[in-house]
């Protein structure tokens, strides 16, 4: 069995470059459809994570995906008391479990642009798995709408609004070499236990 693929974490400058668009008639080819395999393998592995751009496995292409985790967290409206957007692992981290953990399906997002984007912003803390243990927030539009192909090769339009929408607009920024920190105010960084520097 092949070894799952891991993520790339900054200084790599693959997170830097703008990533290429897939030939449509190649979205079906096992190269790429391996990609998307592999990414939805590396993302289900990482427990904080609900979005994975192709460059944070080192491919400088443009596929994203983004786990129905993302719309669970809106359904139990994962906020805070000051109404920001909690990420994944700060809900799960809250007593009571907001919602049960189960397999995720995953939204595959090739060659996306972005259509729509509302002129309302939301302020919200966001991580990234190729920044580990730095957490920061972000003004996000509250709703866009991306226009993509599925792992099928057929072309969809989606629309988005509060996390799923934030997750998705971190993931596109991702496929123009732009990391969450280049954005976010009030970063901090989150010592992990294992060794005290």
């Amino acid at each position: 069995m092949a070894k799952p693929k891991e993520i790339v974490k900054l200084p790599a400058k693959v997170l830097r470059g703008h990533a290429k668009d897939v030939p449509v008639n190649e979205i079906l080819s096992s190269r790429i459809q391996g990609l998307i395999s592999d990414m939805k393998e590396a993302l289900k592995n990482t427990p904080d994570g609900v979005g994975l751009a192709a460059p944070q496995v080192g491919e400088p292409l443009r596929i994203f995906i983004v786990s129905e985790e993302a719309e669970e967290i809106d359904r139990v409206g994962g906020r805070s008391q000051k109404g920001e957007f909690l990420p994944p692992h700060a809900i799960a981290e809250k007593p009571g479990k907001l919602y049960e953990e189960r397999a995720w399906k995953y939204y595959v997002f090739i060659n996306p642009v972005l259509k729509n984007n509302s002129r309302r912003k939301l302020d919200g803390p966001e991580g990234c798995l190729s920044v580990p243990g730095k957490f920061g927030n972000v003004a996000r539009h509250e709703k866009i709408t991306v226009v993509a192909y599925d792992e099928s090769g057929k072309k969809f339009i989606r629309g988005a609004a509060k996390f799923f929408a934030r997750v998705m607009q971190h993931e596109l920024d991702h496929l123009e070499g732009t990391l969450f920190i280049d954005k976010a105010h009030n970063v901090i960084e989150v010592k992990r236990n294992d060794n005290k520097k």
